[in-house]
């Protein structure tokens, strides 16, 4: 066997474990998306069948067709690296950032936790709560929201998309929804939304008729969209089985005020909820904070910008933001 066919041996070994290992951590840390779940899936496959065709020996293949097969499998292999990078980064924008800058609740009354005159952050150890110093809440869709415009205090994604599309329509935002008085109706609301809405220079939360005022917000010219009702009046209406533990994030109305609170690191989701309740969360959405669609950051009084969650995938077309005019 010529040094080349070792060479060539030991990228295919290489390749297959690589592709078994990018497809367990994407199966394990459930990053759901259909179409990369058969990818991964399939990329796995192709590279262990090529190993396999390798150790039997490629030369005992003497039917034309198979020869041409065997080297679109071995092809296959070049893609390899990149999916791992993807699942790599995948996984690291699952984990929150520290946030030295903020406040130590841990002892505080929750009565007490509140917000300033310019955006705060309380870490309870469980949680960090975030109170943006903002005028206007609004909902973008489309174009990313930019860090450099320096009226923009937060910004996270906000409603589900029903499919995983690079290009993007109003069609494909789950939920009704409204973006500075232009309403947008949707053909996915589901029976467990409930709706966020600004306007007026008010927030509101609603659960009985989320599609009333989602339309009664854009008739006032604000913003509004749909997500699942987390808590209603300190109730929980979510029932949310996850065997895992992951980082979630909450758009919540706490002591009167509305706020972000986000885990602090993973953890189970009936853990989460403990701690909004300990809170005394009075209404709350879910906000997706799966891989990808966590992208997020803040900024802080001194206008720099800090990313939270820092993984901005082409498929995300719309996100919550807070501003300061």
């Amino acid at each position: 066997m010529s040094m080349k066919e070792r060479l060539f041996g030991i990228w295919l070994m290489a390749m297959a474990l690589l592709s078994l290992w990018a497809y367990t951590a994407f199966f394990v840390a459930q990053m759901w998306l259909n179409i990369l779940h058969a990818v991964y899936l399939s990329l796995a496959i192709l590279q262990f069948v090529a190993l396999n065709l390798y150790l039997w020996g490629p030369e005992k293949l003497t039917f034309g067709p198979l020869k041409v097969l065997y080297r679109i499998f071995y092809a296959s292999s070049f893609l390899v690296i990149p999916s791992f990078v993807f699942i790599f980064m995948g996984l690291i924008s699952q984990y929150h950032i520290n946030i030295p800058e903020s406040i130590d609740a841990s002892a505080m009354a929750a009565e007490e936790i509140l917000p300033g005159e310019e955006t705060v952050i309380y870490n309870t150890g469980t949680v960090y709560v975030f109170f943006p110093g903002y005028s206007e809440v609004e909902l973008v869709c489309d174009r990313r929201p930019s860090k450099s415009d320096d009226s923009i205090v937060w910004c996270s994604g906000a409603a589900f998309q029903h499919t995983v599309s690079l290009g993007f329509t109003q069609e494909n935002v789950e939920g009704d929804h409204a973006v500075n008085g232009d309403l947008y109706l949707s053909p996915y609301n589901k029976d467990s939304f409930a709706a966020f809405t600004f306007a007026d220079g008010e927030f509101s939360f609603e659960f009985d008729d989320p599609s009333a005022a989602v339309k009664r917000a854009a008739d006032a010219g604000g913003s509004g969209f749909m997500q699942f009702g987390l808590i209603r009046d300190g109730e929980t209406v979510m029932n949310f089985d996850r065997p895992r533990s992951r980082c979630y994030r909450t758009l919540a109305e706490l002591n009167g005020h509305l706020c972000i609170i986000d885990s602090v690191k993973m953890l189970h989701f009936n853990e989460f909820m403990d701690e909004l309740h300990r809170l005394g969360v009075t209404n709350a959405v879910y906000m997706d904070m799966g891989a990808g669609w966590n992208y997020s950051w803040y900024r802080r009084p001194s206008g720099r910008v800090v990313t939270l969650f820092g993984l901005p995938v082409p498929w995300s077309h719309n996100w919550v933001v807070f501003r300061d005019r």
